[in-house]
């Protein structure tokens, strides 16, 4: 279906940039007006687009830098450069190429009190199966707020990012329990925003850019604006200032039925904003020390008319019952901001520890959804959820080169934070037997102190690469203002890891990882209480929930033939997880005087196997590259010897590219192919659930730089116009739905970004 772009909705958007937003228009006007202005230098520009994912520099995988063909471990790194020449607006888009990494966002179709469908927004990064709370996600080194999720009150974490200043993003699959502590079951997802450096190269004292973009994907236009400068001397103070603003509406699906009523499938009518500052300052008071600031403030509003959420006209001769829902409304709110104090130490010619870092966070987020429901002639119902985190940490860590033979690095550190998670749910017309406001769990403080040594060694053409943690976590809960009982619980945890990679021969580069990791249940998880008496049914939290706990084998194999460009990596990994922790309906069976009991319980086990490919070359045409990469796994969670289907398993996937620099041009293509989901890998919870069959989707993307100030990116999106769906986006679908054209994916859509380098 052909999309059609509405000028007017453009030029609103840009005439409303200026009207709205309490502190970011003004400084970026200033800067977009400066960059304008300012003449035409050979500025340092943004990189043109990555076309070598293998064979970057990473600090994820060891909190130490190393090039990521050097890990025993499979890690992937996204440029800010090929995120800005691809036309990224969110997460999503970010990992859209990834083979092995899914971002789940359904669109929106969720009511005042029950289902939260699609209003998480970008719920959360699915690595190798695993998502939500069990995959680590950091910026510059600080987790970002947890996932939550209370009947229509549904709180994601992609959404608290800030892509418009991404500088890189690595992925490291894999326990990461060794260098982090809890959290990272399937892997990490570490982001880094820009500095200083990157936006002043080639040696300038003063600089920065303005970038501007539109997309057809949600008629969507955005502005951002950097400046940064440096001292004559490494002791003046040198810094940046970055402010982002993004507006848009709904994202584009491909169902046609337009009906304000349940039975719709075209997307709900949105107004979104995304806002966003970065502020780093730094300076170095003396020979190999350095100190920072980095200040970082996020903003997300959405606004709703959930037409989808409204009763269906009645049939004649029946009429619509009282409580029918005629008009329905949301408005959300995001907000996070952080503050990180930073200090390192960096000379090779020192005794003890070469290089030290220690950093200091504050970072508060909260998430607040309010909806407006209009009933026939039953009273109106309003909901209010607000999900609070409050979080200090303390990082430390040290590095030293041992003597004896071979290279030797020790590396050891400490990390400990404190979170604060405060949630209250408020409205009027409270479901039977409960009064407003009410805590969905009480509030609890949540701790995290661990401390781990890592060894890199290397010999001959053997590296060892072995490391352990041992973390302690407590989860201390209040009673006050709670009804119901208060548990709290704590536990430690041994997470040790052993790597080693063999540098047999330039084409043949053979790893193996042994890991073990751990994750501690969430306060909601623990402590909650709920029972809704007129549907026969009750959730009871668990004060006996234990950790989960994993252990991955990951074999491998990499290598490359430096005279063909060629660059290889096969990997095969075993994940077993033990205590896995899932939602269950542990009693009852729906009816008066037994009512069913939803709990969160630690299964028996749960085991994903999978294996991944990559492979990129260069060919006998000049600057002409190609790259392939392809994903497949299984899985499965296990319940007094019953075996089901884990539902966060996605087809296997591929992807294959071309990236072709000739002059001032940059041109691109790349396929994602899905291999349709498999009705038996759909867990039986989901009875005739929809599996969506395979697909293909050509992105084409072109990138002109006509002087080193001026860069322009042009993408066309599934490019044929494909109708397909995401398992990610249509679990818990039924297959006899019919709304599922709801839940396709976007058609062809259009983007441009412009940025000037100044």
């Amino acid at each position: 279906m052909p999309v059609s772009v509405e000028p007017r909705r453009f030029r609103r958007r840009l005439s409303s940039l200026a009207a709205r937003g309490p502190f970011l228009t003004p400084p970026l006007g200033v800067v977009v007006a400066t960059a304008l202005w300012t003449p035409l230098s050979p500025a340092g520009a943004a990189e043109p687009a990555s076309a070598t994912p293998l064979g970057e520099i990473t600090n994820t995988a060891t909190r130490t830098e190393r090039a990521t063909d050097a890990v025993a471990a499979t890690v992937t790194v996204v440029p800010g450069a090929q995120a800005e020449a691809r036309g990224v607006r969110d997460v999503k888009d970010l990992f859209r190429h990834e083979v092995d990494v899914v971002v789940r966002a359904p669109t929106p179709r969720f009511g005042a009190a029950l289902a939260g469908t699609g209003r998480a927004g970008n719920e959360g990064i699915n690595v190798r199966g695993l998502e939500g709370n069990q995959v680590l996600l950091l910026v510059d080194g600080v987790r970002l707020p947890l996932s939550f999720t209370f009947g229509g009150f549904s709180v994601g974490r992609g959404d608290y990012l800030f892509t418009e200043a991404l500088a890189r993003a690595d992925v490291l699959r894999g326990p990461a329990s060794a260098a982090y502590g809890s959290d990272g079951l399937a892997g990490a997802v570490a982001l880094r925003t820009l500095d200083v450096d990157d936006v002043l190269t080639d040696g300038r004292r003063y600089g920065g850019f303005v970038r501007l973009s539109g997309t057809t994907l949600d008629d969507g236009i955005a502005a951002t604006g950097a400046l940064a400068w440096r001292g004559a001397t490494p002791a003046e103070l040198q810094g940046l200032v970055l402010l982002s603003r993004r507006q848009g509406h709904e994202t584009r699906t491909q169902g046609a039925n337009t009906a304000a009523d349940a039975t719709r499938t075209a997307p709900n009518p949105q107004d979104t904003l995304h806002q966003g500052l970065l502020v780093r300052l730094g300076l170095s008071p003396a020979k190999a020390h350095r100190v920072g600031l980095t200040l970082e403030a996020v903003q997300r509003e959405v606004d709703t008319k959930v037409l989808s959420g409204r009763t269906p006209p009645a049939r004649p001769p029946a009429t619509l019952p009282p409580t029918a829902v005629v008009d329905l409304d949301a408005e959300d709110r995001i907000a996070r901001t952080r503050g990180s104090l930073h200090w390192t130490f960096d000379d090779l010619n020192a005794s003890l520890f070469q290089k030290a870092e220690a950093r200091i966070d504050l970072q508060t987020s909260s998430n607040r959804q309010k909806a407006l429901e209009d009933r026939l002639t039953a009273p109106d119902r309003v909901r209010d959820g607000v999900y609070r985190e409050r979080v200090a940490g303390l990082s430390l860590q040290a590095q030293s080169t041992l003597p004896g033979p071979g290279a030797h690095r020790l590396s050891v550190g400490l990390d400990a934070s404190e979170n604060r998670i405060r949630a209250v749910r408020d409205g009027t017309v409270p479901p039977a037997g409960e009064s407003f406001p009410s805590k969905p769990f009480p509030d609890t403080t949540y701790r995290l102190a661990g401390a781990f040594v890592q060894s890199e060694m290397e010999l001959g053409t053997f590296t060892f690469l072995p490391a352990v943690r041992l973390d302690h976590y407590a989860l201390d809960a209040s009673p006050a203002g709670y009804i119901g009982s208060v548990v709290s619980s704590s536990d430690h945890a041994l997470t040790p890891r052993l790597a080693a990679l063999w540098r047999a021969s330039e084409a043949l580069q053979p790893y193996a990882q042994w890991a073990r990791g751990f994750r501690a249940p969430t306060p909601d998880q623990v402590n909650n209480g709920f029972t809704n008496p007129t549907a026969f049914y009750q959730s009871l939290g668990n004060p006996n929930l234990r950790p989960e706990r994993a252990e991955s084998v990951e074999l491998g194999l990499r290598g490359r033939a430096a005279a063909a460009g060629l660059r290889w990596q096969v990997a095969a990994f075993d994940n077993r997880y033990r205590d896995f922790i899932s939602q269950q309906q542990v009693g009852g069976s729906f009816r008066p005087g037994d009512p069913a009991v939803f709990q969160s319980i630690n299964l028996d086990n749960a085991r994903i196997r999978g294996v991944e490919a990559r492979l990129q070359g260069a060919t006998e045409v000049p600057d002409l590259t190609w790259r392939v990469a392809l994903a497949a796994q299984r899985g499965h969670s296990e319940r007094d010897g019953a075996k089901t289907p884990l539902p966060t398993i996605e087809p296997a996937r591929l992807t294959a590219g071309i990236t072709w620099t000739r002059g001032d041009f940059e041109w691109r293509a790349d396929l994602l192919h899905a291999q349709a989901k498999a009705a038996d890998r759909i867990p039986a919870s989901t009875p005739s659930g929809f599996a969506p069959g395979a697909y293909s989707v050509l992105d084409l993307g072109v990138s002109w730089r006509p002087s080193r100030a001026w860069t322009v990116h042009v993408n066309v999106d599934n490019v044929l116009d494909e109708t397909y769906w995401r398992w990610s986006d249509v679990r818990g679908v039924l297959d006899n739905s019919t709304i599922k054209d709801a839940f396709t994916a976007a058609p062809r859509t259009f983007s441009l970004v412009v940025r000037r380098d100044f």
